[in-house]
């Protein structure tokens, strides 16, 4: 294929030989070694305080109905979020599948610190209202556990929380006992998240500055594709490890979770456009916005709109009514995951599109073929550590139940969240290292990103992985040589 001669800051990736890139990799593997360690140090991510009926003051009347009057534990900002769940034990004999709709009514009411007295709180979460939801048990040889209600954000110490069911009365089985159940997150592992978010904070910001430093010298035009990605990238991932997170613990309000939620969505999307725009770029010098830029803005935008609405419908009921569960609202949540695997789809479908179309293309060219394995390789590692984690966190209804994030019992402690977070923040890293200008860059002849004609009597082998005295006097013998572009030839 004829490929116009773009000219392009020479990156470290074209001076490593054999023994450096496998440094890379291996260094990359144990500093996600290292994160792995400290995640199954950690402590439990979900803290539980169990109250069984028989222990409840005052006793209900009828476990068909209530009230049922449940104190919380002490709770802090620290806290998070709270959910109370529901595990109902019946006489069911046998395992026989069955399903019970009623109406669970919720009345939430607030203490503050030591003193005793109910405040009446300005968010209508907590006005002292009952909330009427309907519900749906569902039993086999067991009954499966309910989320009776949610809070995103906590706005006092203790909580009062009052339960009647309606229209399990005249039910065919009978309720043997109700097991009830706090979740929060520990505060012990909220102290960790605190810690991790910092340090890869501070981590990413002299990440940033050195890789803008090492590219001061240069004029913008003469960046390469990775190049201008990543000075693109790297900020949003400033927002990614989200620098105004301590005020979740600062103010009682949904809105620093909602950025956070907003700032990881942003992130996430642009590096999928990053991946777009990598295979396409590298074999593609014509990058006008309208014709390259638009159509991947278009798809991946898509999947933005989605998660962003997604999360702040779901963020907005639960702040109306603390009883509202997403998967009860079958028609919008339903229409909303289809739209969702069908824009991914066809993301996956035009991502491999361009991948095979790169390799078609340039896989005999010295340089971009080094270029697209690097990209490959690494992005093949970083998805499939992050399909792992997603199967061990979600198992095998990833794709189903829980397609929107919510309190799960899979999580023993915080190898999880420690291991999917340093993994981003370690793959930019690593490209940000192997993508920044090499020590022998060219600074008034720009380096010619067009392999096919400068290193024509070169193998690849020697081009991409040549012995320290050969990358010497290769890059001695580019820095004597001046291309001419008019009658492309060396003289």
């Amino acid at each position: 294929m004829a490929r116009e001669i773009e000219s392009s800051v020479q990156m470290r990736l074209y001076s490593l030989n054999k023994r450096q890139f496998v440094l890379v990799f291996v260094t990359f593997f144990a500093c996600f070694g290292i994160c792995l360690l400290i995640g199954l140090a950690g402590p439990p991510i979900i803290e539980t305080v169990d109250i069984n009926t028989s222990k409840l003051l005052p006793k209900p009347k009828d476990f068909k109905r209530g009230p049922f009057v449940l104190p919380s534990p002490p709770m802090s900002t620290y806290h998070q979020q709270l959910w109370l769940v529901a595990h109902i034990k019946t006489d069911n004999v046998g395992g026989s599948n069955f399903e019970q709709p009623f109406m669970m009514g919720i009345r939430i009411r607030g203490i503050d610190g030591d003193d005793q007295s109910v405040v009446k709180a300005d968010n209508p979460t907590l006005s002292g209202a009952m909330h009427n939801r309907s519900r749906k048990l569902k039993c086999k040889e067991q009954c499966r556990d309910m989320i009776l209600m949610h809070l995103g954000y906590l706005d006092f110490a203790k909580y009062i929380i009052t339960i009647t069911f309606y229209g399990l009365e005249n039910a065919k089985f009978e309720i043997k006992d109700i097991d009830f159940a706090f979740k929060s997150y520990n505060t012990s592992f909220t102290q960790i998240e605190i810690w991790i978010r910092f340090i890869f904070l501070v981590m990413t910001f002299f990440a940033t500055i050195i890789f803008a430093h090492s590219l001061r010298k240069f004029s913008l035009r003469d960046w390469s594709i990775e190049q201008k990605w990543m000075s693109v990238l790297l900020p949003l991932l400033l927002l990614y490890d989200d620098p105004i997170f301590p005020l979740t613990f600062l103010v009682n309000s949904w809105v620093p979770g909602m950025i956070d939620g907003i700032f990881q969505a942003t992130f996430l999307c642009a590096l999928l456009l990053f991946w777009l725009c990598l295979y396409h770029g590298v074999r593609q010098t014509d990058r006008r916005f309208v014709r390259f830029y638009i159509p991947k803005l278009f798809v991946v935008g898509l999947i933005w709109l989605a998660a962003v609405t997604l999360a702040s419908w779901q963020e907005y009921n639960e702040l109306q009514d603390p009883t509202f569960y997403y998967r009860l609202d079958t028609t919008n949540f339903d229409g909303f995951k289809i739209f969702f695997f069908v824009i991914g789809g066809f993301y996956l479908l035009y991502l491999a599109y361009l991948l095979i179309r790169a390799y078609a293309e340039l896989r005999s060219m010295p340089f971009f073929d080094l270029r697209l394995k690097f990209m490959t390789a690494l992005m093949v590692i970083v998805l499939s550590i992050s399909i792992v984690i997603t199967v061990m966190r979600f198992g095998s209804g990833a794709l189903d139940d829980n397609f929107v994030s919510e309190i799960s019992t899979n999580y023993e402690n915080s190898t999880e969240f420690v291991s999917f977070y340093g993994l981003l923040n370690l793959y930019m890293y690593t490209m940000a290292f192997v993508y920044s200008p090499s020590k022998n860059a060219i600074y008034e002849t720009h380096f010619k990103d067009n392999p096919a004609l400068s290193m024509l009597n070169d193998s690849d082998e020697e081009v991409h992985y040549g012995s320290d005295n050969e990358e010497s006097s290769l890059t001695n013998h580019r820095q004597t040589n001046k291309y001419d572009s008019d009658d492309d030839t060396f003289r």
